[in-house]
């Protein structure tokens, strides 16, 4: 049963917190959370809302480039970001087809991120564009890649005590950012997304690609990406859809069956990888 709601004014008093009441559950914009407590899902003996952190609700230009982007700053301040272009497009577009204006109003960059629900749409949009997540702990903070963060169904690296602090994403690449969704009706969650990237480096081309909704956690694979940098055949590119059906693993749920999942695989690659090249003036 709930016993409270607390509102630290720091990171430091939230860690604090966490530390005091280890049931504790971080309440961040409650799209997610809200809705798992009022279909009895999950009965946290407290909330901590970190909705009081200044630091947290700001994004924030890196010295030497890149951004840092706090753990409460909303996806409607993402989908009207103007300031992520080249690769980093690919971040805004997936805010853009979160949900619904409500749930973009509401949720936060970090809450979704903590879910780590493989429908959501941030998590193969971070990785495509090689983020990074920051993590506030009792030993300090650190750093994952955002690959190495997601590490199965609903679960991440975050140990006890800790929390997401910030989301933080490289320079922008000269290139394409986009992120491609099928979705049941418009604002559901992923049947299957890709998230890719096109970097142009005077001749060189850069891609990665991540896909969601075909497994515990987005996939992505060094094997896809090589054979999809460069000027890749029509055989590179049906052999990167072969790979990343072989290493999927979906599953049957209201959004559609494993089988349907995997045979959208490599449909929405090419499509995703035509238009990359199309916005990026590639030949």
């Amino acid at each position: 049963m709930n016993t409270g709601l607390f509102r630290p004014a720091s990171v430091a008093e939230a860690l604090a917190l966490l530390a005091r009441l280890p049931e504790a559950r971080i309440i961040a914009g409650g799209a997610s959370l809200v809705a798992m407590i009022n279909a009895r899902l999950v009965d946290p003996a407290a909330l901590v809302t970190l909705a009081g952190i200044e630091e947290l609700t700001e994004i924030a230009e890196a010295p030497g480039g890149g951004y840092r982007i706090g753990a409460m700053v909303r996806h409607r301040d993402l989908a009207l970001q103007t300031r992520f272009g080249g690769t980093l497009a690919v971040v805004q577009m997936a805010a853009v087809q979160i949900a619904n204006a409500t749930v973009r109003n509401m949720g936060t960059i970090g809450g979704a991120v903590a879910h780590a629900d493989p429908g959501l749409d941030y998590p193969p949009a971070l990785i495509a564009a090689d983020a990074k997540i920051e993590i506030a702990g009792p030993g300090g903070r650190r750093q994952l890649s955002a690959q190495e963060f997601f590490v199965d169904w609903y679960a991440t690296a975050l140990q006890p005590g800790e929390m997401v602090s910030a989301v933080h994403l490289p320079a922008a690449r000269p290139g394409v950012g986009l992120y491609h969704k099928l979705a049941r009706v418009s604002g559901d969650y992923a049947t299957v997304s890709v998230a890719l990237t096109m970097a142009h480096d005077g001749e060189a081309i850069d891609t990665r690609v991540a896909i969601g909704g075909c497994g515990p956690t987005p996939l992505m694979i060094e094997e896809v990406n090589r054979l999809l940098s460069g000027r890749p055949s029509a055989e590179d590119l049906r052999r990167a859809g072969e790979l990343l059906q072989d290493a999927a693993d979906p599953v049957d749920d209201v959004r559609g069956s494993a089988e349907y999942r995997l045979m959208l695989i490599p449909r929405m690659l090419a499509r995703a990888y035509d238009e990359a090249r199309v916005r990026g003036g590639a030949t």
